[in-house]
């Protein structure tokens, strides 16, 4: 026996998406199997898959050990796929079995192929011919003899289903089955290549050379909004196509993937395998082989794409790349950039991170050296930068339960006037974050959280943005029961919605904010709609400022840029700087120059002032020698430990109990600040405490905290999860 292939009968080792916390041992079937092989087991009464991870222990009775019942048809998991599951669950302290789950994320693995009807020309020639039937023959006959589904021939023939099923009946058509996973169309990389500027010819070879030398390397591709990231990247992606290796281009948000996609079928003549969440439960199956086998070539997705099958990986891009999104803030607490950068040393893949703004972790790791930058100084064509100016909002004469400021609004009436289109950025989903009752003071919050619920006008509903728990809008208050005291308070979007439709009456608005929307199609159909001119002022949330191209955008107003400076959040002076750049980015993205401005009551803040003054790197500089000096990442390491139960004293008293029993993370200089409520401190019913750990950036931290952890059993309904570099402190 080598140690890759196990005969009819070794004991081998499997991992299983149970949530068990070791291997189980079972005998090889009939056959033998491969190491990474993904198998049948029986477990219990059940069938569960798995993946042969090792030998067997062997250390109970071998009368009992079950056989593996069968071996899947799909091609074995590889090395280099286990070590990075296995490197990833120890950096996030994940156990195996839940990473396994995050890399069987396909529908119907273990079932046979299925298989489908499909219609190609037949050898017969009909007695009776009638136009109908001419043109799905016509249509065949023009297509070289290959094969289509029935709803295709009928489409491009137009005509009804029944005249093909006929014309098979009649054997001028032939019907056969066929394998629904069929591979993706080849991408052609010299297919469409755009003219690039000096500065994105530059960037583009410098990329290429570093997917040549055939190593691990990560490059921050940084550039101004509109200078051209995209075409620059694609560009690598042409590069790793014509070495034959598979690249992965993810993205943070769903919605831009329609754009992109089109953007990839212009430059390589085909659309690419797509992964997330609006994709069918077939076209992920198709897609989950298809990376296997090596026939899937470019893959566009969400984080979770890092843990598809890759064959041959050589090149990852990782877009807006400091988009919180790419935290996983729920199961398995990863976040997507860092885990690509892992994912590509093992494979000896290229990483590029694109960003106009990017993260602190990405610039430091830039200063130390790690990571390659690349800029890109201009914008790409006509276009240039906007102009920046500050709305002082204590200057400004608003009446009350208004949100737009008179300079802004004029500003506004001149795009109106031009043709142009205007953007409203306002960072709050829904119609008011509060609803008061203005006899007894009180908010309504949720029933299960202790977060306010926000009104959603448009769907006549109060929702919670923790839980998702909606209720319908109350008339009286719950409180004190008065009748009709209850007030929307603050702004919201949809809210906004109608602030504007009022001010401009002929005005046709849009309200672009993700709750909005029944499903990421119907997202996608709307944005492509505004880009094309269907509306002259967008109100939107975050989902605006990522990304999307709106060429004839050129005023961008931010309602409330104070809204990120307030908090305790580490990362609050970085996000409000990127978030604002990046709507400000918006405008101007075409021939015509745009304008951003921002409503604030602070306008010396040294954030607002960086934003305006354009000055990133003295920006950086400065954010950095405050993180330094505090000790906090990317300068040092933290973690965060939430402990949740229904029972309030029981996670207050494990709490307690864990920041006495700190050994173990003493002894690595490592400290513990808690246990505190968690700002929202109570989730779906369940309480939240939250305690801290900060260490030394060398410190080991992983191990420390595996120990302390281990120390405590815990109650049934009590769970912990600990998150390694936290994105958010809620």
């Amino acid at each position: 026996m080598t140690d890759s292939f196990f005969h009819e009968g070794d004991l081998v080792g499997v991992l299983t998406a149970q949530p068990l916390d070791r291997l189980l041992d079972y005998k090889a079937p009939e056959g033998g199997c491969h190491l990474g092989a993904f198998v049948e087991v029986p477990l219990g009464p059940r069938k569960v898959l798995g993946v042969v991870w090792g030998a067997g222990k062997g250390d109970y009775d071998r009368a009992k050990i079950r056989s593996v019942i069968r071996v899947l048809d799909v091609a074995p998991m590889r090395e280099e796929m286990r070590v990075f599951l296995t490197r990833a669950a120890e950096y996030t302290l994940t156990p195996m079995t839940a990473m396994l789950r995050l890399a069987t994320r396909a529908p119907g693995l273990g079932e046979a192929q299925s298989m489908r009807k499909i219609y190609r020309l037949g050898d017969q020639t009909p007695a009776r011919m009638t136009d109908a039937r001419e043109k799905v023959l016509g249509v065949l006959r023009d297509y070289g003899g290959l094969s289509f589904t029935l709803g295709e021939v009928a489409e491009m023939a137009g005509v009804g289903t029944s005249v093909v099923k006929g014309l098979v009946k009649l054997g001028a058509v032939s019907e056969e089955e066929a394998p629904r996973d069929v591979p993706y169309p080849q991408l052609d990389p010299d297919y469409g290549g755009k003219a690039l500027s000096a500065d994105q010819a530059a960037g583009a070879e410098t990329l290429r050379a570093a997917l040549r030398s055939d190593t691990y390397g990560t490059t921050l591709l940084k550039g101004v909004t509109g200078s051209g990231k995209t075409e620059v990247y694609l560009e690598a992606v042409a590069e790793c196509l014509r070495m034959g290796r598979q690249a992965l281009v993810l993205l943070p948000e769903i919605a831009l993937s329609g754009e992109f996609i089109n953007r990839v079928e212009a430059r390589f003549g085909m659309r690419p395998a797509e992964w997330h969440s609006g994709v069918t439960m077939t076209e992920r199956r198709r897609c989950w082989r298809m990376v296997g086998q090596g026939d899937a070539q470019l893959v566009v997705g969400a984080r979770s794409a890092l843990f598809l099958p890759y064959q041959n990986l050589g090149l990852i891009v990782v877009d807006e790349e400091h988009d919180t999104s790419y935290k996983q803030e729920d199961g398995v607490l990863y976040n997507a950039r860092d885990m690509a950068v892992l994912r590509a040393a093992i494979n000896g893949a290229q990483v590029v991170l694109a960003s106009a703004t990017p993260s602190l972790e990405s610039w430091a790791n830039v200063e130390a050296g790690k990571y390659t930058r690349l800029e890109l100084t201009s914008r790409f064509g006509a276009a240039v930068m906007p102009k920046m100016a500050a709305i002082d909002m204590r200057v400004e004469d608003m009446p009350a339960g208004t949100w737009v400021s008179p300079t802004l609004r004029d500003a506004m009436r001149k795009r109106l006037e031009k043709g142009e289109q205007s953007l409203i950025f306002l960072n709050r989903r829904g119609y008011a974050p509060i609803t008061l009752c203005r006899a007894c003071g009180h908010q309504i919050g949720c029933d299960h959280c202790d977060a306010r619920m926000v009104e959603h006008r448009f769907l006549k509903r109060l929702m919670c943005h923790q839980c998702g728990e909606t209720k319908p809008l109350p008339t009286k208050c719950p409180s004190c029961d008065a009748e009709d005291r209850l007030s929307a308070v603050g702004p919201g979007v949809e809210r906004m919605g109608e602030e504007v439709t009022a001010l401009f009456p002929d005005a046709r608005v849009a309200v672009l904010s993700s709750d909005l929307y029944g499903s990421a199609r119907a997202m996608k159909a709307h944005i492509e709609e505004i880009a094309e001119g269907g509306t002259d002022i967008v109100i939107g949330t975050q989902l605006v400022a990522k990304g999307h191209n709106f060429p004839l955008l050129t005023l961008v107003g931010v309602i409330d840029a104070d809204l990120g400076l307030q908090g305790s959040d580490l990362r609050a002076a970085e996000r409000t700087f990127q978030l604002m750049r990046q709507v400000a980015g918006r405008a101007g993205r075409a021939e015509t120059p745009g304008e951003a401005l921002l409503q604030t009551y602070q306008p010396e803040h040294a954030v607002i002032r960086s934003i305006l003054a354009g000055d990133e790197e003295s920006f950086w500089a400065a954010e950095a020698a405050e993180r330094k000096a505090a000790g906090v990442p990317p300068y040092g390491r933290m973690a965060g430990i939430i402990l949740s139960s229904p029972n309030v004293q029981e996670v207050f008293d494990l709490g307690a109990e864990m920041a006495r029993m700190d050994g173990p993370l003493r002894q690595i200089g490592a400290q513990v600040f808690g246990p505190a409520p968690a700002p929202i401190a109570r989730v779906r019913g369940r309480h939240r405490v939250r305690l801290l750990v900060k260490a030394e950036k060398s410190a080991p931290l992983q191990q420390a905290l595996a120990k302390w952890a281990g120390q405590f059993r815990l109650p049934a309904n009590l769970r912990m999860a600990i998150d390694i570099d936290p994105q958010s402190f809620y």
